[in-house]
């Protein structure tokens, strides 16, 4: 049947809109700030084929692997489902991340038939394993890393089956925060049924097929459109993922990109071999970074669905650290790996299209957990991810104090922690001089610092960038390295690996310092009133100024001396 282009447009926001309302109810649900607070979560719907058809802005990392989660998850589960059914999993080898993170599946049903799929992935502040937050950075298999869960029907027509809760509950270290969580995950859900529902009845099953289809192939002709523009060729990149090696060594992503007519090839031949450290990716976050970086590099305004990545041929030898085989270890691989597979893609794209790519951002999520109990004996588990520099652009400066990439989450206000949580926040600043110097500066890294406040706890941290700096483009220089410091209540201080587990105790200070983005162009080409501004914004330093841009500022006026460039 044909659905007027009207009716279509309307159809697409309104699916769009539903995955953005599946969203607010989770936020507004959850128990812990992980979620209500940073918003580590995404939701998305999926036609009756089980093909992404909308999702909200939420987390790209989560995004781009939902597709595989409620594909394979589907056929991973061998019963039948009914209406008010929801399914729950969190194997990595099926649902595409880690452990951490837990996928739901509905069905939607109209007329005793599925048309649909309503599904969210939410990160948990712990599922169990080896160290609070489920994050251990000595994990040698996944199986230390928390409870595995294969594709499970905990909710059965309407209602929580209380043995898998139970099941749940006695594995993790705070259950009432991740059973709170999971609820608000059943609410998003039931707030996509809804609202689907409400298509149905308002144009029926057959119209939102079609339209679904409709939206999918326009997608897909804006995508070949894209992609036809970019000159042909073969271009190839590489980076590093640091101190994964005995003696400190880094392992290699290696991507080749052929582009011909409107399609592109992604082959990651030699990558290195999956380690035994938590930094394989499974592959449905080496398909998320490719997606991310295909969309944000091309038109914001194609609608994100199945169509998009039509044009797409995947090449992931398994094995690799981008395709690894069960049980390797995988927790790092979507928080960390992701961030340099977007890396070594933006290098390879900055080839494609130098015009529309910017220089590397921080490359990290800072990944900090932590746990342990109160003075009462009640336990408690942390997690976030901090901000740090986005990379310059081609015709501005890069971001300060923002996520970068894969990630998206918010902000944990300090307030928050220190009501809740045995912290004492002593700094919470931009860092001065981490951007990468260029023409475009690159964005300023965070300087983040607490103190414990309870007698003990552990202290996981994953992280990168604290050895190979951010990279710049068209001689633009690297931003700042990463750093993570200890300063023990006695006053001694030690420097940290960027992965690490660890017990802490009261009176511990830990600064955290995020990298900067790299920057853009030649420095001696900025604007010399810019780099006067940075100066007097605290993000540049006058000896930066001078050194790197080549413009000496009065410190006690901030008015610019004089430039001196060659």
């Amino acid at each position: 049947m044909k659905v007027d282009l009207t009716t279509v447009e309307v159809i697409k926001g309104a699916l769009i809109y539903a995955a953005e309302e599946m969203g607010i109810a989770l936020k507004k649900s959850a128990y812990s700030p992980n979620i209500k607070e940073r918003m580590d979560h995404s939701c998305a719907l999926f036609n009756h084929r089980r093909e992404l058809i909308a999702q909200a802005e939420h987390i790209p990392v989560h995004l781009g692997s939902m597709a595989m989660a409620v594909r394979v998850g589907l056929e991973v589960y061998k019963g039948t489902l009914e209406p008010g059914d929801m399914l729950l999993l969190n194997d990595p080898y099926i649902s595409g991340t880690h452990l951490p993170d837990l996928t739901m599946i509905a069905p939607i049903f109209s007329e005793g038939s599925i048309i649909g799929y309503a599904a969210n992935k939410a990160h948990h502040t712990d599922i169990g394993g080896k160290a609070p937050g489920s994050l251990a950075a000595d994990s040698t298999e996944l199986y230390q890393e928390g409870l595995v869960i294969p594709p499970v029907k905990l909710v059965r027509k309407g209602v929580l089956d209380s043995d898998l809760s139970n099941l749940i509950r006695s594995n993790v270290r705070t259950p009432l925060v991740q059973m709170g969580d999971i609820r608000a995950q059943i609410a998003a859900n039931n707030t996509g049924i809804k609202r689907v529902d409400e298509l149905v009845e308002q144009y029926g099953a057959e119209t939102l097929h079609q339209a679904m289809d409709d939206v999918m192939d326009y997608s897909e002709r804006r995508m070949r459109e894209e992609i036809s523009a970019m000159p042909d060729g073969v271009y190839s990149a590489v980076d590093y993922m640091e101190s994964i090696l005995p003696g400190d060594g880094d392992v290699s992503i290696t991507v080749t990109i052929t582009k011909n007519g409107d399609s592109m090839v992604f082959d990651y031949s030699g990558t290195s071999d999956m380690v035994d450290r938590p930094v394989n990716a499974p592959l449905g976050v080496t398909v998320a970074g490719i997606y991310f970086t295909l969309i944000s590099t091309t038109d914001p305004t194609i609608p994100v669905n199945d169509g998009c990545f039509r044009p797409i041929t995947l090449k992931v030898p398994e094995g690799c650290m981008m395709n690894p085989i069960r049980p390797a270890p995988v927790a790092g691989g979507n928080v960390e790996t992701s961030q340099r597979n977007v890396d070594v893609i933006m290098k390879a794209f900055s080839q494609i299209i130098p015009d529309k790519v910017p220089a590397a951002s921080q490359g990290t999520m800072n990944n900090i957990t932590i746990g342990g109990t109160m003075r009462d004996g009640t336990p408690w588990t942390f997690y976030e991810t901090i901000a740090g520099g986005n990379g310059g652009r081609p015709t501005s400066d890069g971001v300060d104090g923002v996520h970068t990439n894969m990630t998206n989450t918010m902000n944990t206000p300090i307030e928050t922690l220190e009501a809740y949580l045995p912290f004492k926040f002593k700094a919470y600043r931009l860092r001065p001089d981490s951007g990468g110097p260029g023409k475009f500066r690159g964005g300023c890294g965070i300087e983040r610092t607490w103190t414990l406040t309870s007698p003990k706890a552990v202290l996981g941290i994953m992280a990168e960038r604290n050895k190979i700096p951010p990279w710049g483009l068209q001689d633009g220089k690297p931003g700042g390295k990463g750093k993570f410091t200890l300063i023990r209540a006695n006053g001694d201080t030690e420097r940290l690996p960027s992965k690490c587990t660890m017990e802490i105790h009261e009176g511990d200070t830990l600064v955290i310092l995020t990298p900067g983005g790299g920057g853009f162009g030649d420095p001696k080409e900025r604007d010399p009133e810019h780099v006067r501004r940075d100066v007097e914004n605290g993000l540049v330093s006058k000896e930066s100024a001078l050194d790197d841009y080549g413009v000496e500022i009065d410190p006690s006026s901030y008015e610019i001396i004089g430039v001196k460039r060659k």
